[in-house]
């Protein structure tokens, strides 16, 4: 083996490993910033009303959408590392501090405050995806750092209902020292990506100057509507209305999760073979409008089949995250992907803080089937606004495994 291969061989390992790592930390800092409406059920039986503790679910996300497009632009001025390590390591030390805290209001400015360091994760690590691997990888990459979304909600599925059973204290006493190992492993394993020149923009000047990452934001945050309504009230569906026992429910959700993983990664490498993040998000939002349409039937009539129904809409509704984050990041160059990633997961989340409480008002007013109803044309919408192709300026270049070369427009 030549010492070219030798090197070769190294880079390959460490970019996956900083993959892995990312991963971990965005498994960890998800756990807490979604996974907080499994608590639902230990803070109605302390006395919450379901509007008061979707309310209290919401608050992480609140924070993200607070610290989302400053986290993206520190990461592209200092680099992935720091930014990513600091900000979760805030959210566990506040995440400890919040087992001491009583009341709704100071444990509601916990919540914020928690999602705001941890928002760092979401910008950081879908930079390092872009810096660390060549376009022809980074629909699988970006799928892969994508699936720990759904797997830190998976965690949360399994570990609150079970922690809550010892005192909410201790559950969120679990989610701290989560998210605090996971700074730790960041700040020991992660390398930020060498800058190559020519990265820096996709277009002269801002990437802004042109429709194509609006309309991509856009599409990303109609379909986050579906996504949280089905979400965050899955659990309270299955107890209040199927009669299941919460830890089972939780099992059955966490393997939701798992598939809503598998299918990121799967439209990830799909994307990828296609050579197209916006043609795969347009088949799975006229897909994730179908699968809506028969959990609302389902619902409605009493179908023993909603529960198989809850289970694909809670895959499917999630399996074009990655596309979006990917086609962002591409368009706007390493110079740009921070900021223009803040700018998308911002957003998404300025809605999806507004999805549980919307929803936990519609579901007392109309019950399940008229808030799942409602939410069949966000995708309907999503796949006519999404952009028909955004193109490489150089498609060989684009393709090269050795450079980074991020899409330019036209869109259409």
């Amino acid at each position: 083996m030549s010492v070219a291969d030798g090197g070769a061989e190294a880079a390959d390992g460490r970019r996956w490993l900083v993959l892995a790592v990312g991963m971990l930390a965005v498994t960890a800092g998800c756990a807490f910033q979604f996974g907080l409406p499994y608590l639902i059920p230990a803070l109605r039986d302390e006395g919450l009303s379901l509007s008061g503790a979707g309310m209290l679910a919401a608050c992480p996300t609140a924070g993200l959408v607070l610290t989302l497009a400053a986290w993206g632009a520190a990461a592209d001025r200092w680099g992935e590392r720091w930014v990513l390590a600091s900000g979760l390591g805030l959210a566990g030390v506040v995440l400890l501090l919040a087992t001491t805290v009583h009341g709704t209001l100071a444990l509601g400015a916990c919540f914020v405050l928690a999602g705001a360091a941890g928002a760092s994760a979401h910008a950081s690590s879908g930079r390092l995806v872009l810096g660390w691997f060549p376009a022809r990888e980074r629909g699988l990459a970006m799928g892969l750092r994508q699936t720990a979304l759904p797997l830190g909600i998976a965690v949360a599925a399994v570990l609150l209902p079970r922690t809550a059973a010892h005192g909410r204290g201790t559950a969120l006493a679990v989610l701290g020292v989560l998210s605090l190992a996971a700074a730790a492993l960041v700040a020991v394993a992660v390398r930020d990506p060498a800058r190559a020149a020519g990265t820096t923009a996709p277009v002269s000047g801002s990437p802004y100057r042109t429709p194509v990452l609006w309309r991509l934001h856009a599409t990303a945050t109609l379909l986050v509507v579906p996504q949280f309504a089905v979400g965050t009230f899955a659990l309270v569906l299955l107890v209040d209305e199927r009669g299941w026992e919460p830890a089972a429910a939780g099992v059955l959700l966490a393997c939701v999760q798992v598939g809503g993983a598998g299918a990121r990664l799967a439209s990830g490498r799909w994307s990828d073979l296609a050579g197209s993040r916006t043609g795969p998000m347009r088949v799975l939002a006229l897909v994730t409008a179908a699968v809506l349409a028969a959990l609302t039937v389902s619902v409605l009539t009493g179908s023993r089949a909603a529960t198989v129904a809850l289970a694909v809409a809670g895959v499917v509704t999630v399996s074009t995250n990655g596309l979006s984050f990917t086609a962002v990041a591409e368009y706007a160059g390493t110079g740009w992907a921070g900021r223009a990633l803040g700018v998308h997961t911002t957003v998404q989340n300025a809605v999806a803080v507004c999805v549980p409480p919307l929803a936990a008002h519609v579901i007392g007013a109309g019950g399940f089937g008229l808030t799942y109803g409602l939410t069949i044309g966000f995708p309907l919408l999503a796949a006519a606004l999404v952009p028909a192709a955004v193109r490489p300026a150089d498609t060989a270049a684009a393709s090269a495994p050795d450079r980074l070369s991020p899409p330019v427009g036209p869109a259409r």
